[in-house]
């Protein structure tokens, strides 16, 4: 036996006998050894038998309820540094029977992207957190970003390079940029310029065989797939090319607190009825929280021309020109990320979050809630000590010009997204079943007012009381996945299933709400056709 060939075996040997304590079968040996003859560094696997496990594990876990004892964890963390490892990753996986969970930046609300509720589940976590590089093209107004990154850090990375070009993404500063835009990617920019996956022009995916594809060779099938059904279900997207759009050299935010006693109510009404109608410039959202409603503007322009409009459009708010903080579009992302203005951009580069314990729902409203529910909402649910979050966001503008097919994203034509966020610091049964209670009590009381038929929900507010996914055979049942993804994705469904078809079919990229291959009964590829440009599945 030649000495590489000595060595390489022996490198093999080492590594699976540092990661030995984690070995719950011959299969999850043989795929350690799998990586490491692939040149996957040893020092980049992590097992729960390396001391670093643990530590990995928890670096982007964002809500604590799903690290808990009963909840399942990795087999192994694979840290990859580069496409080929990620490669390995699939190959490995594929070939040795442990399916692979991806994680970006750990916002899956449900914990699906490093844990599983099944306790039998058999996989591991391939952590994208390293793959992070960002090339800003100024002159092209374009940028290649790689899907560990977080939105915060391209939004320092852009404002570093030129101070009018910005991007349509979320307000939340460690938002995985992987996750964020394989969901949609919903933000302050997006009723003037649309979703983040709407500003996707590339990206380089590894798909179930381990083939590095980009849109070309992907083609337009997958490539629709990927911008806005999940990031769990199709392949491992590395990096995304994506369109900057312009923003002024100077724009104003303001953030106007209202009380009930300060017609927080009336306050909340007005504002369902003319927010989807403003101008695009202007993205005005509503957080109600300790018995408070915030008002939270973004404008593209200077704060003489918000005041006027404000006088114009919502003139009961009162805002006046000492509610104006002018500034830089990227100072706009930390105060929108962390309402301090004065906070140097720095602070977008911080991938930490405070560890809490959070159940997140999110709904979808067509017809203004009547005052008298908004009301009863307050009086019933947020006076409870337990009381947490609402989340008021603004349609309307250019999301409204935009197909509900053309992505996998189909709420476009509502008013405004209703989420409903209960978070908690302090671990225990009585907690959770009191935080568990409270959101899912505000839930339902809305019921009557909010979407239906289905009841439309955002993908990236992950929310497993919708159903999870059954086998049929050795995969996903279809007939059981449309029982949450049409919520998710509406008529879109059906077409993620088929695109799922054919580049998973074997359903090896598989979750509690992944998306199912569609049955070779109910449609083919061949029944697809292009729509004006938009693929549709014919029944």
């Amino acid at each position: 036996m030649e000495r590489t060939t000595i060595i390489s075996h022996l490198l093999v040997a080492l590594c699976i006998l540092s990661n030995a304590r984690a070995s719950v079968s011959s299969d999850v040996d043989a795929f350690l050894g799998c990586l490491i003859s692939k040149a996957v560094p040893c020092n980049l696997v992590k097992t729960p038998g390396t001391n670093s496990y643990s530590e990995l594990l928890m670096s982007t876990a964002r809500n604590l309820r799903y690290v808990l004892p009963g909840i399942t964890r990795p087999l192994a963390i694979v840290a990859a540094t580069e496409p080929a490892h990620v490669q390995a990753t699939v190959v490995c996986g594929r070939r040795h029977s442990v399916r692979i969970r991806t994680r970006s930046g750990g916002h899956d609300y449900e914990g699906l992207s490093y844990a599983s509720i099944h306790p039998d589940e058999h996989f591991a976590v391939l952590d994208l957190g390293k793959l992070r590089a960002i090339h800003i093209d100024a002159a092209r107004s374009e940028a290649w970003v790689e899907s560990g990154a977080t939105v915060g850090e391209l939004y320092y990375a852009i404002g570093a390079a030129n101070q009018t070009l910005g991007f349509p993404a979320g307000n939340c500063h460690t938002l995985g940029v992987g996750g964020h835009l394989s969901g949609g990617g919903f933000g302050p920019l997006s009723r003037k310029y649309g979703l983040s996956a709407d500003n996707v022009l590339d990206a380089v995916v590894v798909d179930a065989e381990g083939r590095l594809l980009n849109r070309s060779t992907m083609g337009e099938d997958l490539f629709w797939a990927i911008r806005g059904g999940g990031g769990e279900s199709f392949g491992v997207v590395v990096s995304w090319k994506v369109r900057l759009v312009p923003v002024p050299e100077t724009v104003t935010v303001f953030s106007i607190r209202r009380s009930r006693n300060q017609s927080a109510v009336e306050l909340i009404t007005k504002w369902q009825e003319i927010s989807p109608e403003l101008p695009r410039d202007l993205y005005l959202r509503v957080l109600v929280q300790n018995q408070q409603a915030d008002f939270i503007a973004l404008f593209l322009g200077r704060c003489v021309q918000l005041v006027n409009t404000m006088q114009k459009t919502f003139r009961a708010l009162g805002m006046t020109q000492q509610d104006c903080q002018e500034m830089s579009w990227v100072k706009s992302a930390v105060f929108l990320s962390f309402n301090k203005p004065n906070s140097p951009t720095e602070v977008l580069l911080n991938r930490t979050n405070e560890d809490y314990f959070a159940k997140f729902k999110s709904d979808h409203v067509q017809e203004p809630i009547p005052k008298k529910a908004w009301e009863s909402i307050w009086d019933k649910w947020l006076v409870k000590p337990e009381a947490a979050l609402l989340q008021l966001d603004p349609y309307g503008g250019f999301m409204r010009t935009i197909s509900p097919s053309a992505t996998p994203f189909p709420h476009r034509n509502y008013k405004y997204q209703l989420n409903f966020f209960s978070f908690w610091f302090e671990n225990g049964t009585e907690a959770l079943e009191k935080r568990l209670s409270w959101v899912r009590g505000v839930y339902e009381d809305l019921t009557p007012h909010v979407s239906k038929n289905p009841r439309a929900v955002y993908v990236n507010y992950r929310d497993l009381d919708l159903g999870t996914n059954e086998l049929d055979g050795n995969v996903t049942s279809y007939e059981k996945a449309r029982v949450w993804g049409e919520k998710y994705f509406k008529g879109n469904f059906k077409r993620l299933a088929a695109v799922k078809s054919k580049w998973d079919p074997e359903d090896f990229f598989r979750t509690e709400q992944s998306v199912a291959p569609l049955p070779a009964a109910k449609a083919s590829l061949n029944s697809m056709q292009l729509v004006d440009g938009d693929m549709v599945v014919a029944e």
